[in-house]
């Protein structure tokens, strides 16, 4: 089988939301830096990211929002009118130099996988993941949907068997609004309750073929891996997928200032092992995440993973100083110690909470009903 393949491109080291935004920090850059300098990313495995073309976007978004999206980029600013109908030249989603170009790429990125796996294999977008973008406007720094236009790319190739499990903090709801009853997509999603966008509630079934668990804030590992034992891998094995597509945002960990779960990295890389022997296909992508240093070590961890790397309990010195060479605007503008020494977090099992353990149990029971 042939080995992972890794997607990147120089255009996130160079772009930046903007130097108040959560994502002013480096992400994707520190991840092939990080995987280079440890000897885990070889040329052959890598492949450059292209970028999208305005036809291939219009798979799943509307070519009016694709016009202001690449029109906000040339004049460098919106009209209101503009931001009242595409939500560009908000907060969340600013106007900023490469406001079209970099999540063009990503979202390249993601339809290139999709043709990568065409005879299967395992394709790793650390750039993907901006799961909030919809059909017809931006929405959580997400410009645009790149796991629905890599699922659409699949579906096109003729498979009728897709999981899709989303594990950030936040709810997929651009996916779960483009695939609603859609019976070849399985869409599965744990987020922390009461968070933005405030979606995906337990009840929230989709046409019995979303699986929505939100997990109490301060879940720590113990709760997760309820969570993946009883909900997460029976549907997926039920559905038998010919391909599993993860969303692996980075913002469920303790040290992630934009959500309040309490999860340690190993969760994360956990649900990639599991996955990995459940479907011929595996795409993995990034998503949320916004602390530079969590991020980078829980998304190299990945692809660690992906590769069946032993990750060693201390980074050497040429991986220390990748992570070293990190900073943010926030407080405290430097790491604590284990951020920059290791890749891999203490173990934080926390406690399994009497809500969690009941939406379980209402999920489980279901059973049937997700396939």
């Amino acid at each position: 089988m042939q080995e992972p393949l890794f997607i990147g491109s120089e255009i996130y080291r160079g772009s930046s939301y903007g130097a108040r935004h959560p994502l002013s920090i480096p992400r994707v850059p520190t991840v092939t830096d990080l995987s280079r300098a440890l000897g885990w990313l070889p040329p052959e495995q890598f492949r450059t990211s292209p970028r999208a073309k305005p036809a291939a976007l219009m798979a799943f978004h509307t070519p009016a929002y694709i016009s202001a999206l690449q029109d906000a980029e040339a004049r460098g600013a919106v009209d209101t009118e503009t931001q009242t109908r595409f939500h560009l030249g908000t907060l969340s989603n600013p106007v900023f130099p490469q406001m079209f170009r970099r999540p063009a790429t990503a979202a390249g990125g993601s339809i290139l996988a999709a043709d990568l796996l065409a005879q299967g294999g395992i394709v790793y977008n650390p750039g993907g993941g901006t799961h909030h973008g919809m059909a017809d406007h931006a929405g959580g720094f997400c410009y645009l949907n790149d796991p629905v236009l890599a699922i659409k790319a699949l579906l096109a190739q003729g498979l009728s068997r897709i999981a899709y499990v989303d594990i950030d903090a936040h709810h997929c709801d651009g996916v779960a609004a483009a695939f609603h009853g859609d019976d070849r997509v399985l869409m599965i999603s744990t987020h922390e309750e009461n968070r933005w966008p405030f979606t995906g509630e337990l009840e929230d079934r989709a046409g019995a073929r979303a699986i929505n668990l939100p997990l109490p804030r301060g879940t720590g590992d113990a709760g997760f891996a309820m969570a993946v034992e009883d909900v997460i891998l029976p549907a997926v094995q039920a559905m038998r997928p010919e391909a599993v597509v993860l969303q692996c945002g980075a913002d469920a960990v303790r040290e992630d200032p934009l959500a309040r779960l309490d999860l340690s990295n190993n969760s994360h890389w956990a649900v990639v092992r599991a996955l990995m022997d459940l479907a011929p296909r595996l795409l993995v992508l990034g998503g949320g995440g916004y602390n530079p240093w969590s991020v980078g070590r829980l998304w190299t961890g990945v692809w660690a993973t992906l590769n069946g790397i032993e990750i060693p309990d201390r980074l050497p010195e040429r991986g220390r100083a990748v992570l070293a060479g990190l900073g943010w605007t926030r407080t405290p503008r430097l790491p604590e110690d284990y951020l920059i020494a290791a890749l891999r977090d203490a173990p934080r099992p926390g406690e399994i909470t009497a809500d969690l353990r009941q939406r379980v149990r209402v999920l489980h029971a279901r059973g049937k009903g997700w396939v």
